[in-house]
Order: C-alpha cells, then sequence, then structure tokens
C-alpha cells in the first residue's frame, strides 16, 4: 500500500514538474515574439527617417513649396504624394499662388522602399485633397521640431492618445512605437530556473530588470490627470513626508466624566428641547390635537428605546406585557405614549424650511440632528492616521436617496461616508446625496472622481502629515496627486484600469499565481512620491500608497485548505498598515450591529435617528475606553445600560417644560390600577402549593373567579388573587382545578 502511494506521489511530482517547464518554455516563445516585433518596428522607424531626410533635401532646395499631405492605409504598400506648389505670403498667412506641374511618389512597403519615381499631374486652383493628412508630414501642421522629434520616434500628438487624421496603419505603428501590446504584459520578468523546482516549491518572484522598466522614450516627464504619460520605475521606495502637525491631546476637560456626559456632547439638552418643540409644533398643526410633550418625556424614549436595544424582545409590544415587562420602562412611559410621541418626532418644522433648501438638501427633515452630531465628532482628537469608508444606514421604504450595495451585510439603504481613527472614533461623516451635491460643493474637485472628492471633502479637517487609508473606491491617481499637494498621503487598494501604466510593469495574475503565498512585486514612480505594489495570498491584491512600500516584511498565519493548516504567509510593510489602520471603522460598524435601535418603521427619518444615535453612542464608548484605561474597563452593554437608566431617570428637575402646560393642558395622565395577572391554567391545577389565606382589608375584593361578581377577603398564597370561599360559594375549588375552568 505504501508503494503504491509513493508511485502516485512521484507521479504527481513528475506532472507537476511537466507543467511548470512548459509554462516556462511559453514564457520563453513569447519572449522571442516580444523581440522579434521590436526589431521589425525599429527597422521601420530607420526607413521612415531615410524617407524623411529625403523629403528634407526636397524641402531646401526648393523653400516656397510645400507637400500636400500623406495617404495611408493597412494595405501592403503606402503611398506618400507631394504636390510641389509656390506659396505667397498675405496678411492671412501661406496661401497657394502656383501649382507645380510635378508630383513625386514614393512607394514602399514592411520590406523597405521598393521605387522612387516622379510623375507629371497638372492641378488648377483647388483644395488640397491627397487622402489622410499626416501630423508628421504636413508642415503647416507641424513645426521643423515636431518633426525631428517624429524623426527620432517621439511623436507628439500619437503620444497624447490623439491619432485623428491618422490611417490604421499609422495607429498599428504608433501602438507598436509605445509598447501597447498585450504580449508585454505576459513577460516582464527575468526567467526562473527549473532547478528551483527540485523541491516542491517556487522562490519568491525575482526582482524585476530595472534596466527593462525605464520608458527611455518619454523624458519630458509630463503627467496627465487620466495616468498617461506616467514614468514607473522598479526601485526601492522612500518617499519624503512632512511632519505630523498635531494637536495637544489632553484629556483633562474630561477628567471625571460620566458615561451620559461623554453622549452629551453630540446629544444634548438643547437638542432635546429643538425636538420637543418641532413635534408639539407639527402634531398641533396637522392633527389639531396637541402633543403635550415635554423634554423629560423625549429623555424617557430616546432612554427607553436605548435599552430595548440591550433586551431585544421580538416586539416592542412585549416590553409592557404582563409576563415580560420591563419595570425600568413599563413604569416610566406607558405603551400608548410611547408609541404616540415616537410617530411624532420632528427635527424641523416643514413650513418653516425654504423651498430652496428642500431642494438642495434632500436630508432636511433630519439636518438638525445630523449636524449637532456631527459637531460632536468634530470636537474630537486628530490623529496622525484615519481611515475612510462607507456605512449603510439599514433601510428598506421609501426615503429620497436609497443605494443597493450587494457587498455590505445591509445592502439596501441609505449610505453614508466616515471618516474614522484606528481606534474606532468617527471624526467626520458625509450622508450620500449623489454626485451634483458633491460636485456643487467644489466645482474644482470635478476631475478627482465620486470617490476622489469625498476623500477631499473629509480630509479638510486632516492636519498636514496625516496618512489616508481607504478602499479602491475612493483611490485614483488624481486624488493621490491632490493629497500629496495638501501634505496628506493615501494608502489603499486600487482597480487595474486606474494604474494601467504602471501595471504593465508588474507580473501577471498566473505569473505571481505560480509562486507561494506572499508573493509580492511594486513599481515606483519616477519622482519617488508612488508606489504601486501587487501581492498574491488567496488572490492577488493591487495597493497604491505615498506612505508605505515593500519593506519591511513580516509574517502572520493564514488556513491552507490545500494543507488543512495553518501556514506562514509573508505580507509587505503596506499591507500590514492598511490592515491595522482601517480595523478601526470594522470596529464600529461591529458595535452598531450588536446593540443597534433596529425597530421596524416606515418612516426614514426614525431610522436616521436611531442610526446617529448609535453611533453617538458607540463614539462616547471608545472615548470613554481611552480616558479610562488604567480603571476597569467597561462594556458597551453595560455602557448603554447606564446611559438608558440615566435617561429614565429624568425628572421635571430640569427646569425646562413645555409651554403647553402653562396653558392648562394636563401633560401627565393619571395612571390606571393595575390588577394582578391571572397565572395560567397549568400553574393553577399542577401546584400543591395553593393555600388560602385571610387578608385584614377595610373594603373586600373582587372575585377573580370567572362569572362570579362578589366579593371577598380570601387570597390564594401562590396565585395572589381573591375568591370566594364559602360553603354556599366555593369559587377557591373552582379556580384551581380545570374541570370548572
Amino acid at each position: 500500500m505504501s508503494t503504491s502511494v509513493e508511485i502516485h506521489a512521484q507521479l504527481a511530482s513528475i506532472v507537476e514538474r511537466f507543467a511548470k517547464c512548459a509554462l516556462l518554455e511559453m514564457s520563453r516563445a513569447v519572449d522571442q515574439e516580444i523581440n522579434r516585433r521590436q526589431m521589425e518596428v525599429e527597422t521601420l522607424m530607420v526607413k521612415l527617417q531615410f524617407t524623411e531626410s529625403e523629403l528634407r533635401k526636397v524641402r531646401q532646395n526648393q523653400p516656397n513649396l510645400r507637400s500636400v499631405g500623406t495617404q495611408a492605409n493597412d494595405t501592403e504598400h503606402r503611398e506618400i504624394n507631394l504636390d510641389h506648389v509656390k506659396l505667397s505670403e498675405n496678411h492671412e498667412g501661406y496661401s497657394e499662388a502656383q501649382i507645380d506641374d510635378s508630383l513625386q511618389t514614393f512607394t514602399f512597403n514592411a520590406d523597405g522602399i521598393k521605387s522612387i519615381q516622379i510623375k507629371e499631374e497638372h492641378m488648377e486652383d483647388q483644395q488640397w485633397h491627397s487622402g489622410q493628412m499626416s501630423p508628421a508630414l504636413c508642415p503647416s501642421g507641424l513645426e521643423m521640431e515636431d518633426q525631428d522629434r517624429f524623426s527620432t520616434g517621439i511623436i507628439g500628438t500619437a503620444r497624447a492618445g490623439s491619432h485623428h487624421g491618422v490611417s490604421e496603419a499609422e495607429r498599428l505603428l504608433y501602438s507598436m512605437v509605445e509598447d501597447n501590446s498585450d504580449m508585454d504584459e505576459m513577460s516582464d520578468g527575468e526567467e526562473i530556473d527549473p532547478e528551483q523546482w527540485n523541491d516542491g516549491q517556487i522562490n519568491d518572484y525575482p526582482p524585476l530588470d530595472h534596466d527593462s522598466c525605464d520608458d527611455s522614450e518619454n523624458d519630458d516627464g509630463d503627467e496627465t490627470p487620466s495616468g498617461l504619460g506616467e514614468h514607473w520605475v522598479c526601485t526601492g521606495f522612500s518617499p519624503e513626508l512632512a511632519p505630523f502637525q498635531a494637536e495637544d491631546k489632553t484629556f483633562s476637560d474630561r477628567l471625571g466624566w460620566r458615561p451620559v456626559d461623554y453622549v452629551n456632547q453630540y446629544i444634548d439638552s438643547e437638542l432635546m428641547e429643538l425636538i420637543t418643540d418641532c413635534s408639539n409644533a407639527t402634531a398641533l398643526a396637522t392633527t389639531g390635537t396637541p402633543l403635550n410633550a415635554t423634554v423629560t418625556e423625549m429623555y424617557h424614549l430616546f432612554g427607553a428605546s436605548i435599552l430595548m436595544s440591550c433586551v431585544q424582545y421580538p416586539e416592542m409590544r412585549m416590553f409592557w406585557s404582563n409576563a415580560l415587562r420591563i419595570p425600568a420602562i413599563s413604569d416610566r412611559i406607558t405603551r400608548g405614549r410611547f408609541f404616540k410621541l415616537r410617530s411624532s418626532l420632528k427635527v424641523v418644522i416643514d413650513i418653516d424650511v425654504p423651498e430652496q433648501t428642500k431642494s438642495a438638501d434632500r436630508f432636511w427633515k433630519v439636518r438638525p440632528f445630523l449636524d449637532r452630531v456631527r459637531r460632536g465628532c468634530m470636537l474630537q482628537f486628530r490623529p496622525e492616521c484615519v481611515s475612510i469608508d462607507e456605512q449603510m444606514v439599514s433601510f428598506t421604504g421609501a426615503c429620497p436617496f436609497r443605494q443597493y450595495m450587494p457587498s455590505k451585510p445591509n445592502p439596501v439603504g441609505m449610505k453614508n461616508f466616515v471618516l474614522a481613527s484606528a481606534s474606532g472614533i468617527v471624526l467626520d461623516f458625509l450622508v450620500y446625496q449623489g454626485a451634483e451635491a458633491l460636485c456643487s460643493q467644489d466645482s474644482a474637485g470635478k476631475n478627482l472622481g465620486l470617490g476622489g472628492m469625498v476623500v477631499a471633502h473629509l480630509a479638510e479637517s486632516l492636519h498636514p502629515g496625516s496618512k489616508i487609508y481607504c478602499d479602491r473606491f475612493f483611490t485614483n491617481m488624481n486624488i493621490v496627486d491632490h493629497m500629496i499637494k495638501k501634505q496628506v498621503y493615501v494608502t489603499g487598494t486600487v482597480m487595474q484600469n486606474r494604474v494601467a501604466q504602471a501595471l504593465k510593469r508588474l507580473p501577471g495574475d498566473m505569473t505571481m499565481e505560480l509562486q507561494k503565498r506572499g508573493a509580492t512585486a511594486s513599481v515606483v514612480r519616477r519622482d519617488g512620491k508612488v508606489c504601486v505594489l501587487k501581492w498574491y495570498d488567496d488572490k492577488p491584491y493591487l495597493m497604491v500608497s505615498t506612505v508605505h512600500g515593500e519593506q519591511p516584511y513580516d509574517t502572520y498565519q493564514r488556513w491552507s485548505k490545500q494543507n488543512k493548516e495553518f501556514v506562514n504567509v509573508k505580507q509587505p510593510s503596506v499591507v500590514r498598515e492598511y490592515k491595522a489602520k482601517m480595523a478601526g471603522f470594522d470596529l464600529t460598524e461591529r458595535m452598531i450591529s450588536s446593540y443597534c435601535l433596529s425597530s421596524r418603521t416606515k418612516r426614514w427619518t426614525i431610522r436616521m435617528l436611531m442610526h446617529f444615535t448609535d453611533l453617538a453612542l458607540v463614539n462616547s464608548w471608545l472615548l470613554y475606553q481611552q480616558d479610562n484605561l488604567e480603571n476597569s474597563t467597561m462594556e458597551f452593554l453595560e455602557f448603554r445600560t447606564i446611559v438608558a437608566q440615566t435617561y429614565l431617570a429624568m425628572a421635571d428637575s430640569l427646569g425646562v417644560r413645555c409651554s403647553y402646560e402653562e396653558e392648562g393642558f394636563n401633560a401627565h395622565p393619571a395612571k390606571r390600577c393595575r390588577f394582578t395577572a391571572v397565572p395560567h391554567i397549568s400553574v393553577r391545577t399542577t401546584s400543591a402549593r395553593h393555600l388560602p389565606e385571610m387578608v385584614d382589608l377595610k373594603n373586600a375584593m373582587r372575585c377573580r373567579r370567572k362569572h362570579c361578581n362578589r366579593k371577598s377577603r380570601v387570597r390564594c398564597v401562590e396565585c395572589n388573587v381573591f375568591l370566594c370561599l364559602r360553603a354556599e360559594r366555593n369559587c377557591f375549588a373552582a379556580f384551581h382545578s380545570s374541570d370548572l375552568e
């Protein structure tokens, strides 16, 4: 048995080596084909230079003659027609005065110039037309400098991507000269020695040849916003960063704060007064009945909602049920009053908001609440490293601007862009209203893209020297260069089409897949400010950074499905820093989802208020954790419970009362008398602990047996209900028997 296993293992090893050798041979064949194509291009360029020199000799002999144009196609030959025309200068420039009767035609193909002949042809005064005009051979389109650049292979118009008026053959030539062939991406590195496969493993990807990464054709160094024309080299990355200018980080002003004091940074008494006044005014205007809400009741409403999120019953009405009621909630606010206040919550008075504001801001109904929470976020300390990511406010009903993101746990709802620290504290946020709203705020940032405009907006409060970490939705070369000018440095994953030029200098996905997990390759922009790195783990990851490069490496453990065990994987510095800094936002998302105020509602305004209340609670708890590191830490559940109990314990001693109370309206109706709940039939009939007792009462209590209207002073010790116990009427025995009930 062991012999057959060894034979199968040897056969598998032989097949693996054969496959790797076959891939190596294919790579060599591709390299040879690329070299052959490059030699053909060089030969063709030499022939073009020779043709250009001949044309210059003609112009030097007859300086007052010009060429009409160039006619080219992608067939077997190409003709260059030159109509020699004498020119005369007037106030508008050069114009045709006399047409020469000679026509020179150069005919050549890929093998060289076959014939040069002169034809006689007479022309009348008419428009110049001899096929498509070549930007390289038309003197009126280019000066002598441009013609010299064309003769050396550097064509300005072709390099800029403008091939207007150029035939398909010339476009093919330009693409060959620019090295835009897809075959160039198939092999960029050194060949791998087959001897490295003897141990069944492949070493890390070898360093790329520096000479192969240099683009000697473009020396002007101009960079376009789209990334075209950027030059990338394979070298070490050591950027020059501006020092971080931070404010003093002191906690003296928060010394001795209680949990509710941290929450007051975001939701204070002024905001509660605003909600109370707007809710009362809107309810009276729409229904004609005063709501009679007070600030204390608003605190009770929010406190009950926070405490409900800690217990999480299937239905909100169960908190007032006789079996599952929570006295901390049911004793402070009744069920009807709770739902009445919750359905009447308003942050603005609709008729007071101008139409211009309503059309410009889609979330104007909750804007004061969002601004107050954002003001509390802006008060927090700005660290050196921050992260930007997307957050979804889960809501499936009708709302002004609902988004769908299938990759999120809650894919449907309102989108919120968040700026958070590495510890998870939210420093700023921006509720998404569309690209038009972002462009209206900053018209100069339209070329940054949607993600770039979000980064530029959220980074306004950052200090010079700050470092931003974000995912590929926000990252592009335009925002990277824009933030470098502001001395703010961006690191994140990036899409392949946004760094197409750099991707050509990196190995392909198939090449890196042959390496073991942890293979890394990187290129640096010629100015030394940006690094693009490709790292292979379970799949290839492409990253761009203006701060970190490959060095220093470290290892971490990852699960291997093939070996069924944990393996050590090498990761570069940029990957390690990206994971560490983006973990702060993940902590915030996890805390919000653990105990969220998620109650079913058809009003998007209520959902927004509840979500940003959760955000304020998470921020407050993280700040409390930072300020009390030396003391015993408090769990988030305990923190929420304390805040909820503090809100529920609020009384009218706040000194803030509603104006409706002054007019004589009763804001607190009298409480109804609560009756003792009747126990279930199974409890009444299966227990032997039901004993009667006489209670000394001034007034007898009504008998709790059905269809009995008499009163009694006899009470069951176990059931705690009064029942008749007389010779002519034994309700006590009937109540505790199943046949009579």
